[in-house]
């Protein structure tokens, strides 16, 4: 079946997706309102379709890439969920100790849109860790609607930790040279937020559309920021000036990006909200402040 553009997407159902993917509606509700978009020669078996990630003709770096290896691993995380699961990725052709990224997901576990943003990572001279909060609960099904599902039966809290204990593997990994960076979106950019808060060491954190933390936490930065933000996401982009005014009386060192026309999961390229401009430059932005603190 063809997915429609975004182009051909009333914009209307760009938000009635950011509530079903943001659990505010389930996925009965989310089909009935849906539904009211389906006019004229347009159905709702195609709507569905076009909103759905397509994981199998969107990947950027193919699995078996000579430019980097990459490996599942396991890693210890006392305080989060134990054992978890993570993509390890390293580049070839390197000498030396190279940077460290953690790359964190969505509110669905280690789907393959995460672990191709893994890789490409490790293209550009980092060894990245995308580790799956899924695991204790058995990892990412297969789909990105049993994930939420899951997700949502872990503490966010418990699973922020988990990523704290990934920015340790990679600290004592023999390949890394000891500075680490963040990048997270969504759920993963209040991680790569709260990581800011949190770790005192790390060395860069980007988050894309992520929630904010309080303006006590935000006074505990101590890692230099960029954030990033779709134009359109409102309720995300709500938090930004309290926590900009907080980064600023502290003198944390920060940038910020609004991308406008751009919707929350604009990076994300395997579905219809994917802004390729917005997300190519801010995809280039990240590597190069990660290169600017890491290197």
């Amino acid at each position: 079946m063809k997915k429609l553009s975004k182009e051909e997407i009333n914009p209307e159902v760009f938000d009635l997706y950011d509530d079903y993917a943001h659990n505010k509606i389930d996925r009965r509700k989310f089909v009935e309102k849906l539904s009211v978009y389906a006019i004229g020669g347009l159905t709702l078996s195609t709507l569905m379709s076009s909103m759905m990630p397509d994981y199998e003709t969107t990947r950027l770096i193919k699995e078996g890439d000579e430019r980097l290896t990459s490996e599942y691993i396991t890693y210890d995380s006392p305080i989060g969920g134990g054992s978890i699961k993570g993509l390890l990725s390293k580049p070839t052709g390197t000498t030396g100790k190279v940077p460290g990224v953690v790359v964190v997901h969505e509110n669905r576990g280690l789907n393959p849109y995460i672990e191709d943003v893994g890789r490409r990572t490790a293209v550009d001279g980092f060894i990245s860790l995308a580790p799956d909060a899924l695991t204790p609960l058995g990892g990412y099904p297969g789909t990105d609607d049993e994930g939420r599902t899951m997700q949502r039966k872990r503490d966010r809290d418990e699973m922020l930790e988990d990523f704290i204990a990934a920015y340790e593997y990679l600290l004592n990994h023999p390949d890394c040279n000891g500075k680490i960076g963040v990048v997270g979106f969504c759920f993963g950019g209040w991680i790569a937020n709260m990581m800011a808060v949190r770790v005192p060491n790390l060395s860069a954190s980007v988050p894309f559309y992520g929630g904010q933390p309080s303006a006590e936490d935000a006074a505990k930065v101590k890692s230099p920021l960029m954030l990033q933000y779709g134009g359109l996401d409102t309720r995300v982009n709500a938090g930004w000036p309290a926590y900009e005014a907080v980064l600023k009386a502290n003198k944390i060192k920060h940038e910020a990006f609004v991308y406008e026309g751009a919707n929350h999961g604009f990076h994300n390229n395997t579905t219809p909200r994917y802004d390729e401009e917005a997300a190519t430059l801010a995809w280039s932005r990240t590597i190069r402040f990660f290169k600017e603190n890491l290197v």
